[in-house]
């Protein structure tokens, strides 16, 4: 499948493109779980399934990961999908070995396209394999100071990865 979008030039991108960039997020994903211990691999490929689905369709607009410990933020990256990403270069995944800490947890949190709509949604259920529900948790990332920057893109494609450390 073929996608376009249109500002003053118009990008392309292919299914493979959306899934070479996923192949990165889920390196990314893969590592944060093995490296803090605060979900399985089993578990960080699960959610990368559902972000390789909703960006597939077009769904996906941005990824919050928040490592948490005793409810305090540690660490975090956010995942912003650019499709009009012919200005960005490809990184190679990495620098996300975050650590272990005592009562560890990952917030996983989306966000979606004004495509995403309730049909849709509906549509969609059937074939993500987390059950997401809303949440009104704050994704300022306010405690944390900015650590970096990371692009991972195919022909039009792209996700901008910024980073958050404590």
């Amino acid at each position: 499948m073929t996608y376009s979008a249109t500002a003053s030039e118009t990008y392309s991108y292919t299914t493979a493109d959306v899934e070479t960039v996923a192949r990165r997020f889920t390196a990314d994903l893969v590592m944060i779980a093995q490296s803090s211990g605060a979900i399985t691999e089993a578990k960080a490929r699960e959610y990368a399934h559902d972000v390789e689905a909703l960006a597939k369709k077009g769904f996906l607009e941005k990824v919050d990961i928040t490592l948490l410990s005793n409810f305090v933020e540690q660490r975090a990256v956010q995942y912003t999908v650019n499709t009009a990403s012919g200005d960005l270069t490809m990184s190679r995944p990495g620098g996300v070995m975050w650590p272990r800490m005592a009562n560890a947890y990952l917030r996983i949190i989306l966000f979606y396209t004004d495509d995403y709509t309730p049909a849709e949604q509906q549509a969609m259920s059937g074939k993500l394999k987390i059950n997401w529900g809303p949440t009104s948790d704050d994704i300022s990332h306010a405690t944390l100071k900015s650590a970096g920057n990371r692009d991972y893109a195919s022909n039009a494609f792209g996700m901008q990865r910024k980073d958050f450390a404590s």
